[in-house]
């Protein structure tokens, strides 16, 4: 029998997925990514690191990164699944044309919840990209910034077709997801800070299959894959977040 505690803590969960059900339910359909200065957003976080919070825009469900001012003294701490609801700068800057969908927050998101289930699966099944060409547009680990032009996605949720595998390299202090997307044998830097964590704690430089899943928590399903920021005037594929089917 689980404890008063235990009990607690899943009411609490309980409340909290309603609650984001709830708000998911009353959102009003935005048919296109067309945000304005000062506007409040509702998004499922999927992956966040310093650079992007990455999600779900719960009104239009498609992919949104929100640029967050975190900091030092709030470093990135939202995780997969979280509800969160943030307003946009008055200057939301979304002309990023190597992150179309890329828009800036005037401040740290709020967390309003957690979505998990069936709804989730929906709309990650929807955002599933299809393999039908090279990952995020263009083969190689990257491309020069003044070849985009606004017309792809920086962003894609994708079902590996085969792996995924976590790589440790200690000389770099990296950690790195190994997967196959057509014919192309992909290695991508890992961002997700859970995945880096679990490979750690498992004493392993090499994760894959049941013991990757053990590792984690969760068997993986999906990869979120987005182009980072220029870097010396290149945009590099990377790994944001390794997912579970919902």
């Amino acid at each position: 029998m689980a404890s008063p505690t235990r009990l607690l803590r899943l009411g609490r969960h309980d409340q909290s997925s309603a609650a984001s059900l709830d708000l998911l339910r009353s959102q009003s359909p935005r048919y296109k990514m067309d945000f304005s200065g000062g506007e409040t957003v509702h998004v499922l976080v999927l992956g966040c690191t310093i650079d992007d919070t990455i999600g779900i825009d719960l009104s239009s469900r498609a992919l949104v990164r929100l640029r967050v001012p975190w900091s030092q003294d709030h470093p990135p701490d939202l995780a997969a699944f979280d509800v969160v609801e943030a307003t946009l700068a008055e200057n939301p800057e979304s002309d990023d044309l190597a992150q179309p969908e890329a828009v800036t927050v005037s401040s740290l998101p709020r967390q309003v919840g957690t979505l998990r289930g069936r709804e989730v699966k929906k709309m990650l099944l929807r955002l599933q990209a299809p393999i039908d060409g090279p990952l995020l547009g263009f083969r190689g680990p990257s491309a020069p910034y003044w070849e985009f032009n606004g017309d792809r996605p920086s962003a894609a949720l994708i079902v590996a077709s085969r792996g995924p595998q976590l790589i440790h390299r200690p000389g770099e202090g990296t950690t790195w997801v190994r997967f196959g997307w057509e014919r192309d044998d992909v290695w991508l830097t890992c961002e997700d800070r859970h995945a880096s964590r679990s490979l750690v704690a498992a004493r392993r430089e090499e994760l894959a299959g049941k013991d990757m899943a053990t590792a984690l928590g969760f068997k993986p399903h999906y990869l979120l894959t987005a182009l980072s920021r220029p870097y010396e005037g290149h945009c590099y594929k990377t790994c944001v977040a390794v997912l579970p089917r919902s």
